[in-house]
């Protein structure tokens, strides 16, 4: 309905319709569907603009501010660090130099944006820090070891996932912190309850993902420091 109050917007939203209905009959999941659009956005763009930053510009501003905000609210060289949704490396890359080696492990559910994060640790010479890319099918992260990580990150993934998939993640990312470890991620703010656009992008009242998060054991707050398109949570493991 946004795009239709904006007459600009109208072919883009109609192809978006198209495609989406038709990707979705192909999947059991959303993750399924998430991965098949991922996959036609790289196919009709390219891997940064399929993660939002088509330009080289604003690949490296926005990889920029997600790194320095996270640095100067709490990560240190010696944490383990999960990035959700790593996409490719955009802030990944920074986060892998500044880390100790080993320290770094990013997952996402693209095999196309997975081979693109390769080709920039590659072109950024950051083989030395051993980062570890693994590829998801789904939510489940049971190969990953109980509270293996003292932070974990996720920006512009839960903007594009439905609340069940979220509340998974939640649970998924609470067994793999440390006591004291903490989540920050972005997300889309409502005032009018949960919607969606095109089963593609979701929005949720900030009280809901905090009280989600509360289910599983969570404390959490809205990081009202952190300027951005999107708001951010972070969520902490008590001790």
């Amino acid at each position: 309905m946004r795009a239709l109050r904006r007459p600009s917007l109208v072919v883009r939203y109609l192809r978006r319709a198209w495609r989406n209905r038709r990707l979705r009959r192909g999947a059991a999941t959303h993750p399924e569907f998430y991965r098949a659009v991922m996959a036609d956005d790289v196919r009709s763009r390219t891997a940064k603009g399929a993660v939002g930053t088509a330009s080289e510009e604003g690949w490296q501003a926005a990889g920029r501010k997600q790194f320095r905000f996270l640095r100067d609210h709490g990560l240190t060289r010696r944490h383990f660090l999960l990035e959700i949704g790593c996409g490719n490396l955009r802030a990944g890359r920074r986060f892998i130099r500044y880390l100790q080696p080993g320290h770094y492990t990013g997952v996402d559910i693209s095999p196309e944006i997975l081979l693109a994060a390769q080709e920039t640790i590659v072109e950024y010479e950051l083989q030395d820090k051993n980062p570890r890319l693994f590829l998801v099918s789904g939510v489940s992260l049971e190969f990953l070891a109980p509270e293996s990580f003292d932070v974990a990150h996720a920006h512009s993934v839960f903007t594009h996932t439905p609340i069940e998939v979220v509340m998974a993640y939640f649970a998924e990312v609470h067994r793999l912190l440390r006591p004291g470890g903490f989540f920050d991620f972005t997300y889309h703010d409502s005032d009018k309850g949960a919607w969606s656009v095109l089963a593609e992008d979701y929005y949720y009242p900030t009280s809901l993902l905090l009280e989600r998060a509360g289910d599983v054991g969570f404390e959490g707050r809205q990081l009202e420091d952190w300027t951005y398109s999107q708001p951010k949570i972070r969520l902490t493991k008590p001790t």
